[in-house]
């Protein structure tokens, strides 16, 4: 509270304890806001002003107490009637100075009750000031220890985000270094950095990623003609060290040619197979830290994850060339492998991607699996090249699926895969056997212009959506067996060149094969088309069969087919 000019001069306030205020008289009230963070209202608080003398009250009370004995003195004793006898008119003046007296204790004493009501205001005013100031001094002394503890926590946490720049960018210098142990080094501090370090996380993942992505040369295995041998390669590191130290010697002291001073040859090439260890440790670091190992297989986590688990990361591995890649039941937001070289086996079994998952251009040169597998989003493997088997068997994909223009050297496996939503095979090349055996196509199912260069097994497959098998080329047997087409079904212009069978096939729309080529057998026995079925204009180099017979609840139209040969013996459906 701020005083007046003159009070602030004449009693200035001494620093610690607030002093006892004297009784001062009321001037006037102010609003002055609380200090106290638990009473919101505002509190007023009297503004005070310096006491006055006491004799500014003390004449003006003896002046009235005398007046008014005087008055009344003189009220009475002008009233009193003549008497004969002296004694009694010197009774009657004493009587009359008694009650003048009287009159003026009496007004002494109602004097005396104001001042000890004032006393006892002016008490009350001087605690209620008291504890306004106490409260603004608590309340002060509160906002100076936050601050000082927000102060505090700003310094810790620039003190943390320094030490954690300074660690950061040693780890990023280290994963420079020429030394594989030096890098690795780096690595292993970055590791622990974020684990320490929630924020920065998704930083480090960053930075391990761009260094998979620098360019690397896996180290050719051994050839079988010409093998390793140990005991020349240590012969020739002997022979190479004398050459040096014959060099050094003949010198003597003069400035030696750069040459000599490396292995002959040329400078050193770098260490791949150490580069290859470095490699596989932020390849561990990134899968041990994305694997959330406290989760049992085959459940979604319902609480909080483990303390290794980074969860929310994004993976940006476009172009990188990464080894035995294992990303078994990890979890991921969104991961970029597009134009990446999977060198070695790749395992991405059980693995979870909640955006999407781009994996176009991508080579995989050894087998791969994504057995159990959900994409949440798209998955995007256009383009990309399979040289060995592939695994999708019970995979999940939740979002459109695109496999065009993708070539499978080897086996590929859709057992079991659910596609909810378009799944897209067009213009891909299966250059050996293809399963789809159980798969459910909840969307559209794309195989237009598409090569099966093996068997091509579509047994009790489910078509939801449309199923588009146009100009489709089967090198191989190709097997829809007790599947399911509910929506439109195109086989246009699509050849046969072995057996193809649609035993207890159900077709619920339409279902045209025309232009479609048959050269060996085409087997419709059980077969249901539920509406028209078109047949013309079908070449068929040997065999249809409609055993059993099939079933159709529309004309079956078969203008300018073609039948010829008879029909071959029953086969058996190979296992895959």
């Amino acid at each position: 509270m701020r005083l007046p000019f003159r009070l602030r001069h004449r009693h200035a306030e001494p620093a610690g304890p607030t002093p006892v205020i004297p009784a001062v008289s009321v001037v006037s009230v102010v609003p002055v806001t609380s200090v106290d963070p638990a009473s919101p209202a505002p509190v007023k608080a009297p503004l005070l002003r310096e006491p006055r003398p006491a004799a500014w009250w003390i004449i003006p009370a003896a002046l009235l107490v005398g007046g008014t004995v005087t008055a009344v003195a003189w009220w009475l004793l002008s009233g009193l009637p003549p008497l004969s006898k002296a004694a009694e008119e010197v009774n009657a003046r004493q009587g009359a100075l008694q009650i003048a007296l009287t009159s003026g204790a009496g007004v002494g004493a109602a004097i005396m009750v104001m001042l000890a009501f004032r006393r006892q205001r002016h008490q009350e005013q001087a605690a209620l000031v008291t504890s306004l100031h106490a409260d603004r001094a608590a309340g002060q002394a509160d906002r100076a220890a936050v601050l000082a503890e927000r102060v505090a926590e700003h310094n810790r946490q620039d003190a943390t985000e320094r030490r954690v720049t300074e660690l950061y960018t040693k780890a990023v210098e280290q994963l420079g270094n020429g030394k594989a142990a030096v890098r690795l080094g780096g690595l292993y501090a970055l590791e622990r950095l974020a684990q320490s370090n929630p924020e920065h996380r998704q930083t480090i993942v960053n930075v391990i990623c761009a260094y998979l992505r620098m360019p690397y040369a896996p180290p050719a295995p051994p050839s079988p003609v010409n093998p390793v041998n140990p005991v020349q390669e240590r012969a020739e590191a002997m022979r190479e060290a004398r050459r040096r130290y014959r060099s050094l010697r003949a010198a003597r002291g003069r400035p030696l040619p750069v040459a000599l001073l490396l292995p002959s040859g040329g400078p050193p090439a770098e260490d791949t197979e150490e580069e290859r260890q470095v490699r596989l440790t932020a390849q561990r670091i990134l899968a041990d830290h994305l694997r959330d190992e406290d989760l049992p297989a085959g459940q979604d986590r319902e609480t909080s994850a483990g303390p290794k688990f980074w969860e929310g990361m994004r993976l940006d591995l476009t172009g990188a060339a990464l080894i035995d890649l294992d990303l078994t039941r990890c979890r991921v937001t969104a991961a970029r492998f597009s134009g990446a070289t999977f060198t070695g086996k790749s395992r991405f079994d059980e693995a979870t991607f909640a955006e999407d998952a781009c994996f176009e251009l991508a080579t995989f040169t050894k087998h791969v699996r994504f057995d159990g597998a959900t994409f949440t989003s798209a998955a995007r493997f256009d383009e990309t090249t399979f040289m060995e088997d592939v695994q999708f068997d019970g995979t999940v994909f939740n979002g459109d699926a695109g496999f065009e223009l993708a070539t499978f050297t080897g086996n590929a496996w859709f057992d079991g895969a659910t596609f909810t939503s378009a799944a897209r095979f067009d213009r891909t090349v299966f250059m050996s056997t293809v399963q789809f055996d159980g798969t459910v196509f909840n969307g559209d199912a794309g195989f237009g212009r598409s090569t099966f260069g093996g068997d091509a097994w579509f047994d009790e497959t489910t078509f939801t959506g449309d199923a588009q098998f146009d100009l489709a080329n089967f090198t191989g047997d190709a097997w829809f067996g007790k599947a399911v087409f509910t929506g439109d079904t195109w086989f246009g212009g699509a050849s046969f060149a072995r057996y193809v069978q649609f035993a207890g096939a159900t077709f619920t729309k339409y279902a045209p094969l025309s232009l479609a080529t048959f050269i060996t057998y085409a087997g419709l026995n059980l077969a249901t088309f539920t509406t028209l079925p078109r047949f013309d204009p079908v070449t068929l180099a040997k065999y249809l069969g409609f055993g059993g017979p099939a079933v159709t609840r529309g004309a079956q139209l078969f203008g300018d087919t073609q039948l010829f040969g008879e029909p071959p013996a029953k086969r058996r459906k190979d296992p895959a």
